[in-house]
């Protein structure tokens, strides 16, 4: 089967974690490559209903390695949640990989998400919005830098003033270096065996031969370039940010399935103004 690309067609909630199910049993590999802990992909099994936020789809089918792309944003807790929820249910995650220079969320950007555009925009407040925004500012933390917790207080110490000069502003609390810290320094210890430079596996994997299935999050109509601006979402949810969410060139991939379902929905509010 060729290198394809599973991209919701409308504005997210089309169904694609069922047919990211449906096509693992024929790839070798399924890499998520956009969003975070904003998706939600159910899938049911044997009556058993999984809720996948950050782990790919594929993880549900025996011997298919699971990739989480450099496109994706990371919550390291919630992540070891899913991950130990997988487990309570037999399903394994040996075979999942988490790229290094995947950006993490951390406690004050979900403070500063239900702050300033939960309301606004209608986002989850998650803190995806407030971690993308870290990453294009190129004041962000990336699952690499966890795994060094003296380069981590480092970095902290630089954004962090900047973090509380905003959450004061919005009359919330703010935080401190080890609080933050200390919040993931468990979750860390646990994801530390994953984590791997997932473009150049990736590279590696498909020169041997494997098939590589990209699965995005959202939809479309949610990208935030192409999307009904400002009503989208903070990554590329086009088949596009397959590329730059994995490190695979396009020319390794050879074709999109979208997915789209009869009537269209969106969660939350949501306009697009007229051309």
């Amino acid at each position: 089967m060729p290198n394809i690309v599973i991209v919701g067609a409308q504005w997210g909630d089309e169904g694609k974690g069922k047919v990211v199910d449906l096509v693992a049993p024929c790839v070798d590999v399924v890499a998520r490559y956009s969003g975070g802990p904003n998706a939600g992909h159910t899938i049911v099994v044997e009556d058993r209903r999984f809720v996948l936020q950050l782990v790919p789809s594929g993880v549900l089918r025996p011997g298919k390695k699971s990739v989480i792309g450099c496109g994706t944003v990371v919550d390291p807790v919630g992540l070891v949640q899913e991950l130990d929820n997988l487990a309570a249910a037999g399903i394994s995650v040996d075979q999942l990989y988490i790229s290094h220079a995947a950006h993490v969320i951390l406690p004050y950007h979900r403070a500063l998400d239900q702050a300033m555009d939960q309301e606004r925009i209608g986002t989850t407040g998650k803190g995806v919005g407030p971690a993308y925004a870290d990453k294009a500012a190129r004041l962000g933390i990336r699952v690499g830098d966890l795994l060094d917790e003296a380069y981590l207080r480092e970095k902290l110490e630089t954004s962090l003033p900047m973090k509380n000069h905003l959450l004061r502003a919005c009359g919330r609390d703010t935080f401190e270096v080890d609080e933050v810290v200390k919040a993931v320094r468990g979750a860390t210890e646990r994801l530390r065996p994953h984590v791997a430079d997932t473009a150049l596996l990736l590279h590696r994997w498909m020169r041997d031969g494997a098939t590589v299935l990209f699965e995005g999050a959202q939809g479309t109509l949610l990208d935030i370039d192409h999307g009904t601006y400002p009503y989208i979402t903070a990554s590329s949810a086009t088949a596009g940010g397959a590329a730059s969410g994995t490190g695979v060139p396009p020319t390794r991939i050879h074709g999109v399935l979208g997915i789209t379902k009869a009537y269209a929905t969106r969660v939350g509010g949501g306009r697009s103004r007229p051309r």
